[in-house]
């Protein structure tokens, strides 16, 4: 194994490990409603998951004759849960499970 990937690996975890924990630990009740660092941690969730859509996304995209109909379901599921519970988790777990199934029943495969 190359260095640089277990540097990459141990990096990435201190990263996690921090966004983890940092919140738990600063007093961010007694800061200001509109602060930065309170106004940094409400867009973390967000932006994380608009990453990994986004990751997702790509792939499904850029493969010639692969259905995106996993991305499809996927996106709509999370939407259609977002508007009925306006629960962040329950989307999420949603739309990975609606992605998960039809890719797993073979919904994306080449040619359909």
């Amino acid at each position: 194994m190359r260095a640089e990937l277990l540097a990459l690996a141990a990096l990435t975890g201190l990263a996690t490990w921090a966004f983890r924990v940092v919140p738990t630990k600063l007093p961010l009740g007694k800061g200001a409603p509109d602060g930065r660092l309170r106004r940094f941690f409400a867009a973390t969730g967000p932006a994380a998951i608009a990453t990994l859509f986004t990751a997702s996304v790509l792939p499904m995209l850029q493969s010639p004759g692969t259905a995106p109909l996993p991305l499809i379901l996927g996106t709509a599921a999370v939407l259609l849960v977002w508007f009925a519970r306006h629960s962040v988790v329950l989307a999420t777990l949603a739309g990975a499970t609606a992605c998960g199934l039809a890719t797993f029943a073979g919904l994306g495969a080449p040619g359909i």
